[in-house]
């Protein structure tokens, strides 16, 4: 890939006449306009094109070579933070976002219940599982498309936008039609067959990273979001397996300003699965925050002890609500607000 930064006042058209090169010489560009500079992103089989000739065209400031196998997702083609709107929520923005909610979606009572508390609390997404995919085939595997209705009632009884996990391509039309956010998790996060279906949905996916993956294989995944046309992808760090066993993952704290630096993507964590322990869903929580996340996923259920799944790393709403105020306290210190 090449990456073709354009003059601080280059026009329309020069920008169309390299965006008509690369495509004549059979390859993709990707425009992303900044706050200066519009800067083109190409991908695809190079061969055909030529640096030096892009280099002398109208309107052209520098070419420059990458070698990154992620080309989207870093920040070389887009140096400021990516910002993704959601139902008038700013994500990756100087607010820092909380995505709260049960781990599935058991009945109509329970979510409603759950999402008056979490709104209550000041949370500003509510999560839910529709569709579970789960270690054991016996578990509790979700509603399927009534949870999702379900999640489309609790928007509209509460207004929080709705996020919801999709686990195969099939599902991705179904689940945009209810949900805000599209979440890939761990399990499916290189389901290349899914992460490009993904890109061309026209929703924001949510993507969590597999839990043996390092940072690169982590960032290709989005990369195959972003090279199908969708780029607002929310990166989410979950804990990767080791050979630690007190723990459900171990969390990688210092893969947040790590991915920060290596792409422009909003950076999330989700401490209730990196734990699998409530007591220690708070703390990390804190960490995550310290250590420049734009936003926690957390886990939060009436009656864990009901729950159809993973109940002992659901915090309860008095927990979450103090973990609330904790974070409000926090943000201010480290320059953000919630």
């Amino acid at each position: 890939m090449m990456i073709v930064i354009m003059e601080k006042n280059a026009s329309i058209k020069q920008i169309q006449d390299i965006l008509q090169f690369v495509e004549d010489s059979a390859c993709t560009p990707h425009v992303s306009k900044g706050d200066e500079n519009t800067v083109i992103g190409i991908v695809g089989d190079e061969r055909g094109l030529v640096s030096d000739k892009i280099q002398t065209m109208s309107g052209v400031e520098k070419v420059i070579p990458t070698q990154k196998p992620y080309k989207l997702a870093s920040r070389e083609w887009k140096k400021d933070n990516t910002v993704i709107r959601v139902n008038g929520i700013e994500i990756g923005g100087n607010r820092i976002t909380i995505i709260a909610g049960p781990c599935g979606v058991e009945s109509e009572t329970q979510l409603l219940e759950i999402a008056q508390i979490v709104k209550d609390a000041g949370a500003h997404i509510l999560r839910g599982g529709a569709f579970k995919p789960r270690t054991s085939p016996y578990s509790f595997q979700g509603l399927g498309e009534r949870g999702l209705e379900l999640l489309a009632k609790a928007r509209e009884k509460t207004g929080l936008a709705v996020i919801t996990e999709v686990v195969n391509p099939s599902q991705v039309e179904l689940v945009a039609q209810y949900a805000d956010i599209l979440q890939i998790g761990a399990r499916n996060s290189q389901n290349f067959a899914l992460l490009q279906e993904a890109g061309k949905c026209n929703k924001p996916v949510f993507l969590k990273r597999g839990m043996m993956s390092n940072l690169e294989e982590y960032l290709m995944c989005a990369e195959y979001i972003m090279a199908n046309g969708n780029y607002n992808v929310i990166l989410c760090e979950r804990g990767i397996r080791t050979f630690e066993t007190s723990t459900r993952n171990t969390m990688d704290i210092s893969a947040i300003p790590m991915i920060k630096s290596l792409s422009h993507l909003p950076v999330f964590a989700d401490p209730s699965h990196a734990t699998g322990k409530r007591s220690l869903v708070p703390p990390v929580a804190r960490a995550a925050v310290a250590a420049g996340a734009d936003g926690l996923m957390i886990e939060v259920h009436n009656h864990p002890e009901k729950a159809l799944s993973d109940g002992a790393q659901a915090i309860l709403p008095e927990e979450f609500f103090a973990l609330m105020q904790n974070l409000k306290q926090l943000s201010v210190v480290v320059g953000r607000s919630l």
